[in-house]
């Protein structure tokens, strides 16, 4: 039995037995983290517990190494879309050791695709770029050093959004700052301005 198959199975007992209930939430919720995180498996579970995330608390993206490196890529698009149209005004861009991004060559990659079949020289890039483009940073502190940066200096991303960076360790859900948004401490005045 594939994936497939015993996906589908389970979903229709899930269905059945209304185990959805506990995830129903009555509207989407504002003023909420959104939240960068690497996809590997292991974060599904762990990141949620680890943060005391309920369900809808937070809007999650995932990709591999927790990267955000592309001017038009889908996981800026994301951000842009949480900030502008659900009020995220924080986010949390969350990697983890031991990554496989780590460091991660991505001409090894470009061999694999090529090995099954795949026929690259037609693409708009060259192999070389492709192979830079696959690639992690050079540790994953870095990683996330990059794309706090490039997130607070992206120029749709307004100026007020706190971004953080993290990473948290898989043997124990410990959260370690790489790099905090220094503005966390500012305040709002909430007297009225005098004319």
């Amino acid at each position: 039995m594939s994936f497939l198959d015993e996906y589908l199975s389970y979903n229709k007992k899930f269905v059945e037995n209304k185990e959805y209930e506990p995830y129903v939430i009555k509207e989407v919720p504002h003023n909420k983290p959104a939240i960068v995180a690497c996809m590997d498996s292991r974060m599904v579970h762990l990141l949620p517990k680890a943060l005391n995330i309920k369900v809808g608390e937070a809007k999650m993206i995932k990709n591999a190494g927790a990267e955000v490196k592309g001017f038009y890529d889908s996981t800026i698009r994301s951000l842009l879309v949480a900030i502008y149209l659900m009020e995220v005004d924080e986010v949390f861009i969350i990697g983890h050791d031991r990554c496989g991004m780590d460091g991660f060559d991505g001409n090894i990659l470009v061999d694999v695709i090529k090995k099954r079949g795949v026929d690259v020289s037609n693409l708009d890039k060259s192999p070389e770029e492709l192979g830079e483009w696959f690639s992690g940073s050079s540790s994953a502190e870095e990683g996330i050093r990059e794309s706090v940066e490039f997130v607070k200096n992206h120029p749709l991303v307004p100026k007020d959004v706190l971004v953080h960076g993290f990473m948290i360790s898989l043997a124990t859900g410990e959260l370690d700052p790489v790099t905090l948004d220094p503005r966390r401490f500012e305040t709002v005045s909430l007297e009225t301005p005098k004319v």
